[in-house]
């Protein structure tokens, strides 16, 4: 950016780095939630397996800005055993974590705090077409 005052030009070189920085720091934060959406995803392929019938997806991942914090978007099917395979995966949640750890211990120095929710937009999106067909 450039300004006709002296004063006001290294502002605005220091508000265009600061956006630089900014527009940075989201980018790390994307391709670390991809990453870690990705390893969440095989961990939990894996240990559904197992159970027949029973499907975890991660739909979305979310890292805060200074990466210590991870909240996870699983969809569950069936989503009758919904808030009980939370339960046990929240239960779990250290075992996970460790997992996760294992998976990503190159990328990563220090492996977020896991917080996990159920992402209900699959029903919501069932239950409108539902309405609509009425």
């Amino acid at each position: 950016m450039v300004c006709g005052c002296k004063d006001t030009k290294i502002f605005c070189i220091f508000a265009a780095s600061n956006q630089y920085l900014t527009f940075m720091q989201e980018t790390r934060q994307n391709k670390i939630a991809r990453l870690l959406q990705k390893e969440l995803s095989i961990i939990f392929q894996e240990q559904t397996r197992a159970m027949h019938g029973t499907m975890v997806s991660v739909t979305r991942v979310k890292v805060s800005p200074d990466l210590s914090i991870c909240t996870a978007y699983l969809s569950i099917f069936p989503s009758e055993r919904a808030q009980e395979l939370l339960q046990n995966i929240e239960s779990n949640q250290k075992a996970v974590r460790y997992a996760l750890g294992q998976r990503v211990r190159n990328q990563l120095r220090i492996i977020p705090e896991l917080r996990f929710f159920i992402d209900d937009s699959l029903d919501y999106i069932d239950r409108i077409d539902e309405l609509l067909k009425k």
